[in-house]
């Protein structure tokens, strides 16, 4: 007879910190460091063993100094508490060579770095011991695919025969890893007469990936190609912990394949999301390799259910809940206002105004998938709101009253974009006159009237800032009167310099 105990093993998803972002030149180094610091709160009071970072720890490859002390100091402070391992994979945005440089002395705090594809894929497999030095999980940690990590380049090929190279270069590296990380498992099962699961990162764009406006999310390859499906992960993945978009979502409609979102509001298009991280537990350990979800006793099952009663009572009871995918739709999400996980505001019409729910309004954990078969659980933790962000439209009337209805005590952070009828000039004067003295602050001011940009070419409040390198290349073509039989080609060759731009790593020698 099999013997059933349950398993102290916890794993923490997180991914897309963009340590150094900036919201239209505000610095968010306060908001980063109230993060980090909620999340090895997080991490003591879930008492979690591992730590997954699924990429984009960093906002830029050369990041400021202040962003690599709030980096460094929290693996410094985490490594000192109940988290036994620490794994951390680059995302696009990150310099592989510069995560991997203090790879070899992190180890020594048990914090796992994995910059660049490995050639040998052996090592981006690792199986991770508990405090008692027993094998309790197994790490497939991929980080982002570079073009060149998953395809050769050849002279002439096509935009369709690009993509389907990078898209199987993608599988056949998943395929791979998922092959040395079956085999350890098996190892291990033989060994200890144990089941271990196997959980495998990612950083990329999943088919159907849902994205907001602002959000600074960028197309990983040429042509916006590489977007991957569901079925190119194994199945042998009992959980696949994603990073790149910053939406919370499922993939494919897989409970187990995940982007956990990112923690903060990267754009004003965020603000409507309650942001989150993710608890994935495994209750029960397996004595029996061959135990299947038939014959698995209702004792474990029962011991399961009871792990999701007491991580529940780990949280401090609050006063919402959430859903556990997309947040862009608040409109849709059920309950009172108190109930809601976001704050819309009562205005005239004409207006549309979007506030982050109050730092002390905070959904209640919600319990997303449980699967007795793999023994898992998946638990949505929701982060505190550490910067109020709000969207305000519409006539100047409607402007005013909504701006001095959101203003209260706490600082809030406006994007506001005038969608009147009557012509306005001087936007930004008149909107920072309405705010004088309140507890608000304008980041962006719009007027997207094109009539009104016409007839006030100098007086527009449109700078650069309003415009992505793609939008600006555009204007370029227009202002230069490009033929639209010369716009393709020149389009394509642009991409291709920006890509390079991007993906070369300023850190490498």
């Amino acid at each position: 007879m099999s013997v059933f105990a349950v398993t102290p093993l916890t794993i923490l998803h997180t991914s897309d910190w963009h340590l150094g972002r900036r919201l239209y030149g505000r610095m968010r180094y306060d908001e980063f460091e109230a993060f980090l610091s909620w999340l090895q709160d997080t991490i003591s009071a879930q008492q979690v063993d591992v730590l997954i970072v699924a990429g984009d720890i960093f906002d830029t490859m050369t990041p400021s100094n202040r962003a690599q002390a709030l980096y460094y100091e929290f693996l410094g402070k985490v490594s000192k508490s109940c988290c036994q391992h620490i794994v951390i994979v680059a995302g696009n945005h990150d310099s592989p060579t510069f995560l991997d440089a203090p790879s070899n002395v992190l180890k020594f705090l048990n914090v796992h770095v994995v910059g660049t594809a490995c050639d040998d894929l052996n090592d981006e497999v690792m199986v991770l011991d508990n405090a008692e030095g027993t094998p309790h999980c197994i790490i497939a940690a991929v980080p982002y695919l570079r073009d060149r990590d998953v395809r050769s380049s050849n002279a002439g090929e096509s935009g369709q025969t690009k993509d389907a190279n990078v898209i199987a270069g993608i599988c056949a590296h998943y395929d791979e890893v998922a092959k040395i990380a079956k085999a350890k498992q098996a190892e291990i099962a033989k060994a200890h007469k144990r089941h271990i699961p196997i959980i495998a990162t990612g950083h990329l764009f999943a088919a159907g990936g849902t994205t907001t406006d602002d959000d600074g999310v960028r197309e990983l390859y040429v042509g916006s190609l590489g977007k991957v499906s569901a079925d190119m992960f194994s199945e042998s993945f009992d959980y696949v912990a994603l990073g790149h978009l910053h939406v919370p979502q499922r993939v494919g409609g897989r409970e187990t394949i995940r982007y956990s979102g990112s923690p903060i509001a990267m754009g004003f298009g965020e603000a409507r999301q309650q942001k989150q991280v993710l608890l994935i537990e495994f209750g029960v350990a397996l004595e029996n390799e061959h135990l299947t979800a038939e014959n698995l006793p209702e004792s474990a099952s029962h011991q399961l259910s009871n792990t999701v009663e007491k991580t529940a009572k780990k949280v401090i009871k609050q006063s919402a809940s959430f859903m556990d995918d997309l947040f862009a739709d608040v409109e849709s999400v059920e309950g009172s206002d108190e109930d809601n996980t976001a704050y819309i505001a009562e205005t005239p019409k004409q207006t549309e105004v979007t506030l982050s729910i109050h730092s002390t309004l905070i959904a209640k954990p919600k319990l997303l998938h449980h699967d007795i078969a793999r023994q898992m659980q998946v638990i949505s933790l929701p982060i505190p709101i550490f910067q109020k962000l709000a969207q305000v439209s519409g006539d100047l009337e409607t402007i005013e009253s909504t701006i001095k209805e959101l203003a209260h005590s706490e600082m809030v952070w406006l994007e506001v974009t005038y969608t009147g009828d009557n012509i306005v000039n001087n936007l930004r004067d008149k909107v920072d006159e309405i705010v004088k003295g309140l507890s608000v602050e304008v980041l962006l001011a719009k007027n997207p009237r094109n009539y009104n940009k016409v007839l006030n070419k100098q007086q527009t409040s449109e700078t650069l800032q309003d415009l992505n390198e793609q939008e600006v290349f555009e204007r370029c073509l227009i202002a230069h009167n490009v033929p639209d039989e010369q716009k393709l080609t020149l389009r394509d060759a642009y991409e291709q310099i920006v890509y390079n731009l991007r993906h070369e790593d300023t850190q490498a020698e």
